[in-house]
């Protein structure tokens, strides 16, 4: 009935690849958007929220959501910004940094596991493609 849906299809995939995701960062205490955000501010930081919801797609309250819980956990801290008293800029924790290579590797298992279910080249197209629909769309 589907089949030709875009909505229906990428969001039964989204589902799919939730649990996947969800499973690989259950020890750290995060969901996969909280792992992915902490993920940009460990390989970017300092950022500003605007920065993070930008690189993210996600609206900056969305962005501001998932910063506060990060920063509960002891994940990130605000610094006001240098440049613009009004901003604050994302750094993450000591704690964060301890955990960036688990979480990095947590997250390439997944990939991994997904490239040999797909094959390599699959999995590697069908993410330019999504991509390139996203950009074009927005």
């Amino acid at each position: 009935m589907f089949e030709q849906c875009l909505f229906f299809n990428t969001t039964s995939l989204a589902r799919q690849v939730e649990r996947r995701w969800t499973q690989a960062f259950k020890p750290f205490g995060l969901t996969p958007s909280q792992a992915f955000m902490l993920r940009v501010v460990l390989d970017k930081a300092p950022l500003l929220a605007r920065e993070i919801s930008e690189e993210l797609n996600i609206s900056r309250p969305t962005a501001t959501r998932g910063l506060d819980h990060l920063e509960r956990m002891g994940y990130i801290k605000r610094v006001i910004s240098d440049k613009d008293a009004r901003e604050q800029e994302i750094h993450p924790t000591a704690s964060a940094l301890e955990i960036k290579a688990d979480l990095n590797t947590a997250s390439g298992e997944v990939t991994k596991r997904m490239k040999k279910l797909l094959g390599t080249n699959e999995f590697e197209s069908v993410v330019t493609q999504m991509r390139s629909i996203t950009s074009a769309l927005k």
